[in-house]
């Protein structure tokens, strides 16, 4: 097996996930394809990872990906979490992830309205309800989640979601109607109801936002294919690198890695997976810095971080895994970065002293300061 060295898996990570200078892209769809996919659960680091990665950065640019050309796509993902994903990944992610996570959030939710007193069939209840609500969502085209409560007053009906169902911390079933609706391919995710850092989004059929239905792929060959791309974009990585990624079970993750049938690599400290057509060694890259945002793809593709986190996880993590705003030096972290109410950038490192100079400039964030060092 050949060897592929720390170094030379910092020099994949600069080419591949385009953050050395000469590695950048030309536009979001470009940035979201190679790394798969772009974090969205803070809407704000959608347009901080591509700033990052881009020639020439700009909010209207990015945006226009989003709603204009619509060439990505925002959608529920990997680990159910929310992901902006280009559009020829999008029935891969659907079918991989996606749809099995919708199966299992309905049947919960089945059996949730079953416990707490739903007369009769409550999957018929919750079918019909999902029935209307896409009905109502035709028939405007484009709606916020008020809107269609409006038209669908079952959108309201009162569901208690915690361990124990106590009638005053009960929630309205709408953001679950949607989530499934979304999740079994139906609807998607438009444009925000505010600026670009706003976190409530339209919803629209996917069929007109799309301009067509999502093609529907076998879970085998969806989750094969999006092994593929990882592996592309992060390899070489491990097993349990891509358990933790797609939030697959261990059974999964060795059939998708059987029917890809990687090639094993000798990694500082264990064996790692890359493509059968991935086995040249990558040169280094030029010295380069990046402020990367909370959650980015890259901090948060790998379950084993040491060989670019080193000792900084409880600085830079929370206790659900989740990363801050991390500095980052030739392919490894050193630092945690934040923006003040003024708008100034300010960043900690480990040795305490600041990033070498490369154009940083300051940019709007709701990131919050890591504490480091």
């Amino acid at each position: 097996m050949r060897r592929i060295t720390v170094e030379e898996r910092r020099a994949r990570l600069a080419r591949r996930h385009r953050l050395a200078p000469a590695a950048r892209a030309e536009d979001v769809t470009e940035v979201c394809g190679d790394l798969v996919a772009l974090h969205s659960t803070d809407p704000a680091s959608v347009y901080l990872a591509a700033f990052a990665r881009l020639h020439s950065p700009q909010v209207a640019a990015i945006g226009r990906g989003l709603y204009e050309d619509r060439t990505v796509v925002r959608m529920l993902g990997m680990r159910r979490t929310l992901f902006v994903v280009p559009g020829d990944l999008v029935p891969v992610v659907q079918g991989s992830c996606t749809q099995p996570i919708g199966a299992r959030e309905r049947r919960l939710l089945v059996e949730r309205l079953q416990r707490q007193g739903i007369d009769g069939d409550a999957a018929g209840w919750l079918s019909t309800l999902e029935d209307a609500t896409f009905a109502a969502l035709l028939a405007r085209g484009e709606a916020t989640a008020a809107e269609l409560c409006d038209d669908v007053p079952g959108l309201r009906q009162p569901v208690g979601f915690g361990a124990v169902d106590n009638p005053r911390m009960r929630q309205p079933i709408w953001p679950r109607v949607l989530l499934l609706l979304a999740a079994q391919g139906r609807i998607v995710r438009s444009r925000p109801r505010g600026s670009w850092v706003s976190g409530q989004y339209r919803w629209s059929p996917s069929r007109s936002w799309l301009g067509g239905d999502i093609a529907a792929l076998p879970v085998d060959e969806a989750r094969a294919a999006l092994v593929r791309r990882w592996l592309a974009a992060f390899g070489p990585g491990t097993a349990a690198d891509l358990k933790w990624w797609t939030g697959w079970t261990a059974a999964q993750v060795r059939q998708a890695l059987s029917d890809v049938g990687p090639v094993e690599m000798v990694l500082d400290g264990g064996t790692g997976l890359v493509l059968a057509d991935d086995l040249e060694p990558v040169p280094a890259v030029e010295p380069w810095v990046a402020l990367l945002p909370a959650l980015d793809s890259t901090v948060m593709g790998w379950a084993q971080r040491d060989w670019y986190l080193g000792p900084h996880r409880p600085a830079l993590f929370d206790g659900n895994g989740n990363a801050g705003p991390t500095v980052w030096c030739d392919g490894r972290v050193v630092g945690g970065w934040g923006q003040r109410k003024g708008g100034q950038v300010v960043w900690k490192t480990s040795a305490h002293r600041p990033p070498p100079p490369c154009g940083l400039r300051p940019i709007d964030s709701n990131a919050g300061w890591a504490m480091f060092g």
